[in-house]
């Protein structure tokens, strides 16, 4: 059976033999993208050229990314759900359409991997007439003959949900079910969004392993969208073809191809194998946490994968540059820290485990070098992280003893405000009050769920509108912010050292924030002198020119790239200067756009400067 690193290869090799240019996994942090905090999916980086920008790489292209979904964090502990994870990919931008596709992900599927066909099911788009996009009776076609080619019958089928499989191959679902956009159904779609249908490709690990009978489902119908664990989604190919505008949906300029492959799903159906936990991507982790607890994942499921895929996540977080911190993308780094310690509980251990995952994980994954190269570095900081949490469970222990003494019973408010302030999760709390005998409010997981929901909910309606805009409109603000970016970056270097690296970048319409590697708060002189520096070169109306070059020539030539794996061979390089080979101020390898001449930016005025994390610092910049 192949590995993970074979998988990654042989899925890359097959569409570069179908003239694919291969390009390197994206940032988990969008570059310059204020409008969400992780990369989610394979497509998320490729959004402008869906919309009809012309790729450097061409109209076909390829690769393996890597994503992370926080939205997932509590799902983890089935048989399937992880928050970290790579999707391969392949897009076609305005080229081949839905033909092409089905049968070369089909082929792959079965004359590549092997895969059993009559174990294969596909869904379909079912049709919404309320936003004028028919049913897809197209795919529905092309899958018939794909599955007859292989002497397999091809039912079709509708209302699987209500209905079950019906001895169904090919499943309409109506609705949102297979529409697919950033945003999910249609109805959440903001103007401007690329969507569209899509059709499922889904394994089937057995009627006879009995997963329907034993799950919570097991009084309704089976179906591949069932969520009992013997259908397992494996590839979903969308056919981004429509734009979300004020008078709704209209057809985009070019017929796009978005394919998207769960690397870790296809490696468990080749093994035949519904839990994804037991690949190699998972297996070093697993043996170590065995080791160290003295348990069996076998009898302690849920504890063993919630710990592997958080640590996993949390490595290749910080790897891509974010650290735990209370905030944004770090916020969630510490939260799938914490989630880990205190299901290291669960398996009595006590003393801290973290730092050896992180060395674990860079020999996981030789394709990403930069993981194993910064091992140590992520090892203190799961190691600091982890220290300070069990110094938190220690006060949240205290602070319940205290509290459950006034209250005489553990509530759900209770509950949520020791996990709130202390970080001292429910399942803690009703361990605790049933150790000491302590009564539980009858709804105390109810009532808590709700609180949270309440408090979620608070939460995203105060957050309205932070990430909103952003260089994703390319508005001019927003693109004078860019440049002013760069401009900011070079200052920083010349006046505090060449040890300043940039860590992330936030731009919407009314500032720029900026996080950088230093190791001390900037005094009131460093930031006039960074000030005056940023508005010299904008007073010099310097010409701002793009290069497309080698990316080792270009670095050669003394262009900054940080996180420079992710940039493919060939690169935009955006030049600050008089002469872009012997006179300039700023030179990076960057995406664009940017203004002609810095003179177009305007004055700057830094407004804030702050820690961001340990060693990293955060300022505000505004144009005046």
């Amino acid at each position: 059976m192949i590995n993970s690193s074979q998988l990654r290869r042989q899925y890359l090799d097959f569409f570069a033999n179908l003239n694919h240019a291969i390009i390197p996994s994206s940032p988990l942090v969008p570059e310059n993208d204020p409008t969400t905090l992780f990369t989610s999916s394979g497509m998320q980086p490729i959004v402008p050229y869906l919309l009809g920008a012309k790729h450097p790489q061409g109209k076909r292209i390829a690769n393996s990314q890597k994503c992370f979904r926080s939205q997932d964090i509590e799902e983890v502990g089935d048989n399937r759900h992880t928050t970290f994870f790579e999707m391969l990919g392949n897009w076609s931008l305005g080229d081949y359409f839905k033909e092409e596709q089905l049968k070369w992900i089909f082929e792959f599927l079965v004359d590549e991997l092997k895969l059993d066909p009559a174990k294969l099911y596909v869904t379909v788009y079912g049709g919404d007439q309320s936003l004028g996009i028919p049913r897809d009776d197209q795919a529905t076609e092309l899958w018939q003959k794909l599955f007859a080619s292989r002497d397999v019958e091809a039912k079709v089928v509708e209302q699987a949900q209500e209905k079950g499989l019906q001895n169904g191959r090919i499943f309409f679902y109506e609705g949102a079910t297979n529409w697919w956009s950033r945003a999910g159904q249609p109805a959440n779609m903001p103007i401007g969004e690329p969507g569209g249908p899509d059709s499922e490709i889904f394994y089937d690990f057995g009627e006879e392993r009995g997963f329907h009978k034993q799950s919570v489902f097991a009084d309704q119908p089976c179906h591949v969208n069932c969520d009992c664990g013997r259908f397992l989604e494996i590839g979903n190919s969308v056919f981004m073809q429509y734009l979300k505008t004020e008078q709704g949906f209209e057809p985009l300029p070019q017929l796009n191809i978005d394919f998207g492959g769960g690397l870790e799903r296809m490696l468990a159906a080749i093994h035949n194998e519904p839990d994804v936990f037991k690949i190699d991507l998972f297996l070093p982790i697993i043996e170590y946490l065995e080791e160290i607890s003295g348990k069996k994942y076998q009898e302690n499921t849920t504890a063993f994968r919630v710990i592997a895929d958080h640590m996993r996540a949390a490595v290749m977080l910080i790897a891509d540059g974010v650290l735990p911190d209370n905030k944004d993308q770090g916020y969630f780094v510490r939260r799938l820290i914490r989630r880990s310690v205190r299901y290291g509980r669960q398996l009595n251990i006590t003393q801290p485990f973290l730092k050896k995952i992180a060395e674990l994980v860079g020999k996981i994954y030789p394709e990403y070098p930069h993981v194993l190269l910064k091992a140590d570095t992520i090892g203190q900081a799961l190691h600091h992280e982890e220290q300070k949490f069990l110094q938190t469970l220690v006060r949240g222990l205290q602070e319940f003893e205290k509290q459950i003494i006034i209250e005489k019973e553990l509530t759900g408010q209770l509950a949520f405000t020791l996990y709130e302030t202390y970080g001292f999760p429910l399942e803690l709390s009703i361990e605790e009050a049933e150790h000491k005998n302590f009564p539980l409010s009858a709804k105390i997981k109810e009532d808590f769920q709700n609180i949270k929901t309440q408090h979620a909910e608070e939460s995203r309606t105060a957050s309205t509108g932070m990430f909103k805009g952003g260089l994703a409109d390319h508005s001019e603000v927003t693109i004078k912010y860019h440049t002013a970016t760069h401009l900011l970056h070079s200052a920083l270097r010349k006046i505090l050292g060449n040890h300043v690296e940039q860590k992330g970048s936030n731009i919407n319409g009314e500032r720029l924030r900026f996080d950088f590697t230093h190791h001390q708060a900037l005094t009131e002189q460093e930031k006039q002198q960074v000030e005056q520096q940023i508005n010299e070169w904008i007073g010099a109306d310097l010409p701002v020119t793009k290069q497309v070059m080698n990316k080792n020539e270009a670095l050669e030539k003394g262009a900054l790239a940080f996180f420079a794996e992710k940039y493919p061979d060939e690169v935009n390089v955006y030049t600050i200067g008089l002469d872009p080979q012997n006179d300039w101020i700023s030179k990076e390898l960057c995406g664009g756009p940017h203004v002609v001449n810095t003179g177009e930016i305007g004055r700057v005025k830094i407004v804030k400067e702050k820690s961001a994390a340990a060693g990293v610092r955060r300022l505000y910049l505004q144009l005046t």
